[in-house]
């Protein structure tokens, strides 16, 4: 048998056995900039070497796998520019990208993943496909170029054991004092998945604008959704455009969640309807950033008809298992008033199969384990929450408020909570922030960010970005692992992530970043 014969055989038979023809390139995952940083990470050195001959591979008949593997193809072309197929198989593949659920308790609960990667194939495993997108985003970031020109993009070898410290990892967008488009909300979303952001709070209503249909009470929008901070036409979204939101964060696995803001920041609710005004005072469309001064009639019925109106509608609208009511800043409201209000809207919440969460002032009405109270201003509040039995969920206002300006500087923004530039930002920890409020009080963390001063996605971005990004991984990974240092390198090495998709972020100069 001639050599030329025989190296065909050989070549044939490892290509049959799955056997790469390259050689192992060193990479370290250990050195891979992952936010949030995993809860365990082995590195062993070598690397899996990503080009258009692999195959993303899942088992046949699980549709949510099927979406995932499908938002990891889509990632890499824009990553790398390398198309992937995605295809069913009855089997574990021996070579490829190898995307499967499990039933591995090390991984926690539904958002947990494991990742092997080894020099021919890499395996995501989780207990459910939400599991699998988060992993898939630890995927994406871990990607390196390699190669003796650059060319070849790695995934360096080893394992990932990860899963969040907390259920909830938020971001609120305040669309009242200035309305934002359907495309700017989904935009938002895109960007908050990256970081395993799991949920998007939306502030609907508030003073100066209504921006979600209601059909049983049509001028909650025609009228009260017709101006904004400032003046301008305002907005809403219809029925059908929310759901469309609803349906897009669910394929990223963030979950919606609709804030109705009452008693009080409810102006823009009582000029449309004036039957449902508390004040003496009549109700005008109002521009300006003044808060504390409307409220609804609590001691009417038709109040409360109302208030069963929008829950039940906003019910149906959303999958999610949460209906924030609002209830801050009620300062007209007479205190028995407003727990009477507090407590029979919880029974309309609870009524339309809702878990209610409220601002902190909440906890003064009768909360119990069923509720969660969002913790934004006051401590007493929250451990008066937590005694009665509810979770909090911690928005710190000198920590985590997005709308609060970096330095004196920044040309949006305000002030009243501090100025909170990055560090300020990422130092802290949410079972140590309360005395006596500690994990298994706490449902999670999230960011709000307040409009008065923000009117373009670029403004939303620059706020946003990148303290959102430290509040990610103070929600997912362990409190043993939250290193300033580590955290603001690790960062750097996001900026051109950013810079390639057209973030408008704020270039803190804490953070050494790498743009190139």
């Amino acid at each position: 048998m001639s050599r030329n014969v025989m190296t065909a055989i050989a070549v044939a038979l490892l290509m049959q056995l799955g056997v790469s023809c390259h050689q192992p390139i060193p990479a370290d995952l250990s050195k891979a900039n992952l936010i949030p940083v995993p809860v365990e990470l082995t590195a062993d050195g070598s690397s899996f070497q990503l080009t258009e001959k692999a195959e993303i591979f899942i088992n046949e008949g699980n549709g949510g796998v099927k979406l995932v593997a499908q938002s990891l193809a889509s990632e890499l072309v824009r990553t790398t520019g390398i198309q992937l197929a995605v295809t069913e198989v009855d089997q574990a593949p021996a070579k490829g990208i190898y995307l499967h659920l499990n039933t591995d308790e090390s991984t926690k609960n539904s958002e947990g993943y494991s990742l092997a990667i080894g020099e021919r194939k890499v395996e995501l495993s989780a207990n459910a496909p939400e599991g699998l997108f988060r992993g898939v985003q630890t995927l994406i970031q871990s990607l390196v170029k390699g190669g003796e020109n650059q060319t070849m993009w790695l995934i360096p070898s080893g394992k990932i054991i990860d899963y969040p410290q907390y259920a909830y990892r938020g971001m609120m967008l305040d669309v009242a004092r200035h309305f934002f488009s359907v495309d700017d909300v989904k935009r938002v979303i895109d960007l908050a998945a990256m970081y395993k952001i799991n949920v998007l709070h939306l502030h609907l209503t508030d003073d100066q604008g209504w921006r979600i249909e209601i059909k049983s009470w049509p001028k909650l929008t025609t009228v009260g959704g017709s101006t904004q901070v400032g003046g301008g036409e305002g907005g809403f979204y219809t029925q059908e455009q929310f759901k469309d939101i609803v349906r897009y964060a669910s394929e990223r696995f963030i979950t919606v969640v609709p804030e109705i803001d009452m008693p009080g920041h409810t102006n823009a609710a009582v000029v449309a309807y004036p039957e449902l005004n508390g004040n003496k005072k009549k109700a005008e469309l109002y521009t300006g950033t003044k808060v504390g001064f409307s409220t609804l009639a609590t001691r009417k019925e038709v109040t409360y008809q109302f208030v069963d109106d929008v829950i039940r509608e906003m019910a149906a609208l959303t999958e999610g298992p949460y209906l924030h009511i609002g209830g801050d800043e009620s300062h007209v409201t007479e205190d028995d008033d407003y727990v009477y209000f507090i407590n029979r809207t919880k029974e309309i919440v609870k009524k339309h199969n809702k878990t209610m969460i409220g601002w902190d002032e909440i906890a003064h009405a009768d909360v119990n384990a069923e509720d969660i109270v969002q913790y934004w201003a006051k401590d007493k509040n929250a451990s008066l929450g937590a005694e009665k039995g509810a979770k909090v969920l911690l928005s710190p206002s000198k920590r985590t408020y997005l709308d609060m300006k970096y330095d004196s500087t920044t040309y949006i923004g305000l002030a009243w909570a501090g100025l909170i530039e990055m560090d300020q930002s990422y130092n802290w920890y949410p079972a140590k922030l309360i005395e006596g409020i500690d994990n298994e009080h706490i449902l999670g963390i999230e960011s709000p960010l307040w409009t008065e001063t923000v009117e373009t996605l670029d403004d939303i971005e620059y706020l946003t970005f990148p303290r959102l990004i430290g509040h990610a991984e103070i929600g997912w990974s362990p409190a043993s692992h939250l290193n300033w240092e580590s955290f603001k390198k690790r960062l750097a090495q996001h900026g051109k992530v950013l810079k390639d998709l057209e973030v408008n972020f704020y270039q803190s100069q804490q953070i050494p970043w790498v743009m190139d």
